[in-house]
């Protein structure tokens, strides 16, 4: 492998570990809101996770 190669392999690496975390900071964020938002249920709102 060419210096150049490895830099390529490396950028690509960390872009995907970027898109890995943004998704999941995304998927958690939409989760909370469902189950805390106000489609939820009253004993959800009230639960620890919630406050």
């Amino acid at each position: 492998m060419s210096r150049r190669q490895t830099w390529v392999s490396l950028a690509v690496g960390v872009i995907c570990g970027g898109i890995l975390v943004l998704f999941t900071d995304v998927e958690v964020g939409v989760l909370r809101w469902l189950n805390c938002g106000p489609l939820a249920s009253d004993a959800g709102q009230r639960s620890e996770i919630c406050r």
